[in-house]
């Protein structure tokens, strides 16, 4: 579903990312781990068009999308959850899911997205005639996935999710994107720093450290990995 291959992403002359590649295949699961600054933020928004490539290769559903804009990969199915969250404040939050099923194929589904997230996420439900702005961090952060999977995506981009939120209110994030993945098969990219957890979500797992790859393998061979023991799990 999702080749990346080459790719360069450069800021100011200084490369975030350097000849970066990888796969992501449909129904697929795949986690992006790594130091701060190692370039995961920086690969999310270059495949979901908020950032430009230098050089390189993106392709998606077969088609080379580097040149389309953000909003047409998001209407082609690419929905991405930007790190920060980046909720519309001054919305409602029954108006900032309304707001993520504006693609073709959500539209006619709103009533029943709107079912499936406030199945996920009960307290939205609660909380949805509330001010998104007035939400807590990890209400606000199921409020993004929602707002996401209104839109019915075929590859949904999750960036740190668990990203200054408590353990329980973790749990919960992560008790959820697993149901996500049962009841939909749907593909997932997920950049977190938390690697035990990312990483026993998913199918296969990419390190990426200075904007380059070092390491690619199954869930199993990487928590096994040495090197990812004793740089990520305290081993």
């Amino acid at each position: 579903m999702l080749s990346v291959s080459g790719l360069d992403v450069a800021y100011g002359g200084l490369h975030a990312l350097a000849g970066v590649s990888l796969e992501v295949g449909e129904g697929e699961f795949v986690t992006l781990v790594g130091p701060n600054g190692a370039g995961k933020t920086t690969l999310l928004k270059a495949i979901a068009g908020a950032v430009p490539a230098v050089a390189g290769r993106i392709e998606y559903g077969r088609a080379d999308i580097g040149r389309w804009p953000a909003h047409v990969r998001a209407r082609r199915g690419i929905a991405h959850v930007p790190e920060g969250r980046k909720v519309f404040s001054s919305l409602t939050v029954l108006e900032n899911l309304e707001m993520g099923s504006y693609r073709r194929e959500a539209k006619p589904q709103r009533a029943e997205g709107l079912e499936t997230v406030f199945g996920l996420f009960p307290v939205l439900r609660e909380r949805r005639t509330q001010l998104a702005g007035s939400l807590s961090g990890g209400e606000q952060q199921m409020l993004a996935i929602g707002r996401a999977l209104m839109a019915r995506p075929d590859l949904l981009l999750l960036d740190e999710p668990s990203q200054g939120l408590g353990p329980r209110v973790v749990e919960l994030i992560f008790e959820a994107i697993a149901a996500i993945r049962r009841a939909r098969r749907l593909t997932i990219l997920l950049v977190e720093q938390r690697v035990v957890e990312a990483l026993e979500l998913c199918d296969r797992g990419y390190v990426l450290e200075t904007g380059r790859v070092t390491l690619v393998g199954a869930r199993e061979t990487l928590l096994a990995d040495p090197r990812v023991q004793q740089a990520y799990l305290g081993a």
